[in-house]
């Protein structure tokens, strides 16, 4: 039996408040004072994980810090109660554990962190990037699309998932926006995709101006607040959120029936009896990739630093893709904040591409 663990924390002090009902009832300011002095400790076991070669069985370890508080309290702060966390997973007999949401942002993507633990650490973020881009690619087709035809905005395209997703589109695409808070990374990464996209490619800090004309949205940063809003959008567009907190509004589903707004990275996992013990807003049997890419490294017996730091390789993202593949892990359909996307919903946006594509050849 091989085994991991998982770190993840609540993205807003309201996830805390799910765990421990009793705590509903605590003003959100003295409930978010009052996490930073709860120690890390073990939040579910998982079992039931069963690919063809091997099973697994795992934890996952509870950060008590919400994405807020990833970022504003010190960073020595933050990356010492991750480390517990590690710890925490060390005890419980974990081989390999994964970095959840911030706790991969922090500091230096998880490098400093592995070197203060004794079992292998990975981010997940090459298997999010391989999901993404596989998920974005089934949508494109689904609504009749051709990426070689297509506008493609990359939100937040020079952190280590946006600027692997820009380096595996820019061959396929036929024009790219990198979209991104500083001017001198942007232009580099422009720089370096610029002779083999086909349509040219542009770079912006305004987000909102990047999005008027995209036929596909990519949208991976760390921001804690929503950047999209229902009027920014295309008609007819592809907006891939692969963000966590997420950065599309969840107006933009209400209101934009004509676009087709997936999450990245949900994936099946195998086995007939899985149980996460924990409810994440997932049907049972589906996690996500980065929780994904640490199981199936378990899976493989490959207790090794996979992804750290903020420098994806192809052959990284291409080695976790076949690895799955091999394990029986795949994607799990279109979801959209935490509900499956209706073929119905789907026929609504691919008639909008279908009368512009008329409109364009008329």
């Amino acid at each position: 039996m091989e085994k991991f663990a998982f770190i993840l924390h609540p993205l807003v002090v309201d996830d805390f408040a799910k765990k421990f009902p009793a705590m509903r009832f605590v003003p959100g300011t003295w409930l978010e004072a009052a996490m930073r002095h709860v120690k890390p400790f073990k939040a579910s076991h998982i079992t039931g994980i069963k690919s063809p070669y091997a099973q697994a069985e795992g934890w996952f370890v509870a950060v008590p810090l919400t994405a807020k508080q990833m970022i504003t309290l010190p960073e020595e702060y933050v990356i010492d109660k991750i480390v517990e966390a590690g710890q925490v997973a060390q005890e419980l007999g974990a081989k390999i554990v994964g970095l959840g949401a911030f706790t991969s942002v922090v500091g230096d993507a998880g490098i400093s962190i592995a070197k203060k633990l004794s079992i292998a650490v990975t981010s997940g973020n090459s298997y999010t990037v391989a999901t993404a881009l596989q998920g974005t690619d089934e949508a494109m087709k689904c609504l009749g699309k051709d990426i070689r035809e297509a506008k493609v905005a990359i939100i937040g395209a020079t952190g280590s998932i946006g600027a692997a997703c820009t380096k595996i589109l820019a061959p396929k695409a036929k024009q790219i926006t990198l979209v991104a808070r500083h001017k001198a990374p942007l232009e580099e990464l422009a720089h370096t995709i610029a002779p083999i996209v086909s349509g040219g490619v542009t770079t912006s800090s305004d987000v909102k101006a990047s999005l008027k004309d995209a036929d596909v949205v990519l949208t991976v940063t760390s921001a804690v607040d929503c950047l999209i809003e229902p009027a920014d959008l295309k008609a007819g567009a592809v907006v891939c959120d692969v963000a966590r907190p997420r950065n599309v509004s969840k107006a933009v589903s209400a209101a934009r029936k004509d676009v087709l707004v997936i999450e990245g990275g949900v994936i099946r996992v195998p086995g007939a009896n899985v149980d996460f013990g924990l409810n994440f807003g997932f049907p049972p049997h589906m996690s996500y990739a980065c929780m994904a890419e640490t199981i199936i490294l378990a899976l493989e017996h490959r207790y090794e630093n996979f992804t750290l730091g903020r420098h994806l390789t192809i052959e990284q993202i291409k080695t976790i893709a076949a690895l799955a593949d091999k394990h029986n892990f795949q994607l799990a359909g279109f979801r959209n904040f935490e509900r499956p996307v209706t073929e119905e919903e789907i026929a609504t946006v691919r008639s909008v591409v279908k009368q512009e594509l008329v409109v364009r050849h008329a």
